[in-house]
């Protein structure tokens, strides 16, 4: 029975939508934001709380995380004359209250029958270059009698950094000098409290406020004290309740305290069904003037729906850049949301949303790989830039910087100086560049060069250049102190083959800081990861095929790589044991890393593509053949046997997964690889199938869970995430990424119904509002009530529109020609058998329908034609369902390419 959502209706348009029972929810929240990293970012929550900010250094309202979003941030207050006062942000009455929100656009209804009047608020950020959010209310008399109403708007300015929240917060208030305007309230810090080093500010804050005829409003409250008073809160401020007149406060009323932005509008009398508006313009500027100059370009009726449907038009265009049609609409309309939410993690980064408190802007080296897949199927021609600017991460080492800086190609060492590797991070440059790859054609740019980064970390962080000053250029040099830079295919070779060599005890690659899962990190000394071990033996025989690949595509035979890489290549050398554990570990930490550290001769030496890839693929089926000989877990479970993959060895070197003690252990993430990588064989994979479904698979919520309970308190010999209470976070949760990465790897390697229940379940499971209590689009995690954990800011978002474009529908590319090679069920098709995908492909945009009038299930049909724009085409059948179309077929359409595919 499918599931039936509560929380939430979508409107005519298909991506808008309405929601009453939002308003009970205290914690949801919705964002809003500007185009790029450094605009304006706020959360809003149905009863106007959230906060507002550029930056972790530039808070306009306190720092909020999810609890405190039960306290009163944005509000607007009416007094009625002899009826008392009202706020859109009260708690009472809420069931005269109504969410609507849209693509990125937020708007609350509240209707107030005794006082007789509706308020209503539209909050945005617009899209151009200013930070600033735009708050619209409207006040209409909905009573049959002429009444007397005096609004006050009101933000309370925070002005300063998120560490100030719990950091000098009362000593960083003196900072404040805050001036009264016409407009509204304006808060300059004298200047950025840290005690490492003060600074200057650079920003001023500011409210201001506006009629729609133009009227200045009638004063301020510009302090907290002059607004709540000591009685007062934020829900009931004294100078509300008792309608205070607003003041002009002396200098030592104002500097050095808590800032307000109360703004309060003249009084005015409404008769029957009569409105007002007002416009409430909260920023962050360089200056005052500039604060007054963008308050003039939004301070009127006209000019703010004009920005509002501009930035409508912005994000709608954006999340239609990949739009889904199948036979369930409520899908569709939610998958434009999911394909909106790798932008905003581009401008959010992880952080600055109220579950995402740990951060501190930025985003991470997973990150940046990551969210560029859904950006590749896009408009890959924009990111060849950004691809070879993110190799400036890599360290000669096969290491990287973990945090991304705000221009391209800048990178820092860690987040919060500490040392720390991430295993998992050499795959996914490859994964990117090969999608990349594959959709462009374009092989040149594994010939283009690009630096490597350089700190004080060596030898995998096992070594400290002490004599390194924070001060020099973050680029390795050569002997000669000049900065040595490499082509983009041997930082993908080195980061890949870097890991073959580093081991732990089991022959497996160490799981040094952690992997994927941020949880692992307690076993630095003797972890190992089976799981990415399977991804980088995956990547060495896939990286063989790409170099034969770009051998006939530029007609080459040979390339060049750093002279002291030839010491990882047995066809360059006398070659090593692959079993000898010591041998493995010598070549690399003391033939390789000390050639190579602090700084590279500068030479390179020219090698034969065909030695290259023959020791790549030797390696990687090594790989292959020692877990599947090695890591096999076999254990009988209610009178059956099954099978998976062991993920891990702990700090003990124990194996993590199987029976131990009287607990059975499974890891989602020691399956996930091993399939995706092309490890595991049919048979393998429907062992795991079973496995999963037994035991991770949840019999009431019916999602995958991302490990089995330990049934321990803490497991201080893997990681932190075993002290988390069982069935959150990285312990045992409903952990979108990886379940979506397991139905990508089902998917891909033919098991189409498979991968098609585990999408499905994590579409319901975000559908069940009841129990998801989260708006469209797919978060995190759920944890075991079913709840939609730290939502909009995942990697998900884009494994799933890769997934469900790719694999699901079939169309991706291949040395830049197009592959359809779609793997629907019967379900996806609608009444009339159809399903489509529109997208961009070869620079034209690509629409791709599918004409199934049997209704035929995944495996019983087949491409029977292939029609463009109404005539049929030459096409290169690989199988039964899968063809190739030439990229020059595409390229030689003025227009668009509409591709109707014929299954019978």
């Amino acid at each position: 029975m499918p599931v039936k959502n509560n929380l939430y209706s979508y409107r005519s348009d298909g991506i808008s939508f309405v929601s009453k029972k939002g308003t009970q929810l205290r914690t949801l929240y919705f964002p809003l934001c500007g185009t790029s990293a450094k605009s304006l970012k706020s959360s809003i929550t149905p009863l106007l709380s959230g906060d507002i900010k550029t930056d972790k250094n530039h808070f306009l309202t306190k720092p909020l995380s999810t609890e405190d979003l039960r306290n009163t941030v944005r509000n607007f207050y009416v007094n009625v004359a002899d009826k008392g006062a009202v706020s859109l942000s009260q708690i009472g009455e809420i069931e005269n209250a109504t969410i609507e929100a849209g693509q990125l656009w937020h708007k609350l209804i509240r209707k107030f029958p005794k006082e007789g009047i509706r308020i209503e608020a539209v909050n945005f950020v617009p899209v151009t270059d200013d930070n600033v959010e735009l708050m619209r209310v409207k006040i209409t008399n909905i009573s049959s009698d002429k009444i007397k109403i005096n609004p006050t708007a009101s933000i309370p300015i925070f002005a300063r950094t998120l560490a100030n929240k719990h950091d000098h917060e009362n000593v960083t208030s003196l900072l404040n000098r805050i001036e009264q305007l016409s407009i509204g309230v304006v808060v300059e810090p004298t200047m950025i409290f840290n005690e490492e080093g003060h600074r200057a500010a650079d920003s001023i804050y500011y409210v201001f406020g506006a009629t729609e005829s133009g009227e200045l409003p009638k004063g301020t409250f510009p302090t907290v004290n002059s607004f709540y008073g000591d009685s007062g809160t934020a829900d009931s401020p004294e100078a509300i309740v008792k309608n205070s007149i607003p003041m002009s406060l002396s200098s030592e009323e104002l500097h050095g305290r808590e800032a307000m932005g109360a703004v309060c509008f003249n009084p005015v009398q409404l008769l029957a069904n009569e409105s007002r508006e007002y416009f409430i313009i909260i920023g962050i500027a360089r200056n005052k003037e500039e604060a007054i100059q963008v308050f003039e370009k939004y301070n009127s009726l006209e000019k703010h729906d004009r920005e509002l449907e501009v930035c409508k038009d912005f994000w709608l265009n954006k999340s239609k850049a990949i739009s889904f049609e199948t036979g369930n609409k409520e899908f569709n309309s939610w998958m434009r949301w999911v394909c909106l939410q790798p932008i905003l993690r581009r401008i959010f980064g992880c952080s600055f949303l109220p579950d995402h408190d740990y951060g501190k802007g930025g985003r991470g080296w997973r990150d940046i790989w990551q969210d560029l897949l859904s950006l590749i199927l896009i408009e890959p021609e924009n990111i060849r830039t950004t691809l070879i600017n993110n190799f400036a991460g890599i360290r000669i080492d096969g290491t990287n910087a973990t945090i991304i800086g705000a221009e391209p190609g800048e990178f820092i060492a860690d987040r919060n100086n500490i040392v720390r590797v991430w295993m998992d991070h050499g795959v996914w440059p490859f994964l990117t560049t090969l999608l990349y790859i594959d959709q462009t054609g374009d092989f040149d740019i594994l010939l283009e060069e690009q630096t490597y980064f350089r700190d004080r970390q060596l030898s995998r962080t096992l070594k400290k250049d002490e004599s390194w000053n924070p001060r020099y250029i973050n680029r390795l040099t050569d002997e000669n102190k000049q900065i040595y830079k490499a082509t983009i295919l041997e930082h993908l070779i080195l980061q890949n083959i870097v890991q073959f060599f580093n081991v732990g005890e089991h022959n497996i690659t160490r799981l040094e800081g952690a992997d994927w899962n941020d949880g692992l990190d307690m076993a630095y000394e003797r972890g190992e990861s089976i799981a990415f071990m399977s991804f980088y033996g995956g990547n060495l025989l896939r990286i063989a095929d790409l170099l034969e690949n770009l051998a006939k595509a530029k007609k080459i035979d040979s390339i060049s790589l750093t002279e002291e890489m030839a010491v990882l290549f047995d066809s360059l050398n006398e070659g090593i044991d692959y079993d000898n554990i010591e041998e493995k570990k010598k070549l690399l930490f003391e033939k390789y890393f000390n050639s190579v550290e602090p700084y590279v001769s500068g030479r390179k030496k020219e090698i034969k593509i065909s030695a290259l890839v023959s020791d790549l693929r030797k390696k990687g089926t090594w790989v292959f053949e020692h877990i599947r000989k090695n890591e096999k877990i076999k254990l009988k479970i209610d009178g059956r046997e099954y099978v998976w993959f062991n993920g891990y060895y702990d700090n003990k070197g124990s194996r993590v997964e199987g029976k131990v003690y009287e607990s059975i252990r499974m890891t989602l993430t020691g399956q996930v690889f091993p399939i995706m990588s092309m490890l595991a064989n049919e048979e393998e994979i429907k062992q795991v199938v079973d496995s999963v479904d037994k035991l991770l698979k949840d019999k009431n919520l019916s999602g995958i869970r991302l490990n089995t309970d330990f049934k321990l308190t803490h497991y201080l010999n893997l990681g932190r995430a075993f002290g988390f209470a069982y069935g959150t976070k990285e312990n045992g949760s409903f952990f979108s990424h990886m379940n979506v990465m397991y139905a990508y790897g089902l998917y891909s390697r033919g098991f189409a119904h498979e991968g098609y229940k585990i999408l499905k379940s994590i579409y319901e499971m975000c559908m069940d509002t009841d129990r998801s209590k989260i708006y469209p689009g797919i978060p995190e995690y759920f944890d075991s009530l079913g709840r939609g954990m730290y939502h909009y800011l995942t990697g998900s978002a884009s494994w799933f529109v890769l997934t469900k474009l790719t694999q699901s529908f079939g169309m991706r590319g291949e040395k830049g020609d197009l592959i359809i090679n779609p793997k629907l069920v019967k379900e996806e098709f609608g009444d009339k058998g159809i399903a489509s995908i529109t997208t961009k492909f070869a620079g034209k945009k690509i629409t791709v329908e599918f004409v199934n009038k049997e209704k035929l299930d995944y495996g019983d049909y087949n491409i029977a034609e292939v029609k463009l724009n109404g005539s049929k085409i030459d096409f290169e059948r690989i199988d039964p369902n899968c063809i190739r179309i030439s990229r020059s077929i595409i390229l030689k359409e003025e227009t668009s390419c509409k591709f109707t595919v014929i299954l019978s």
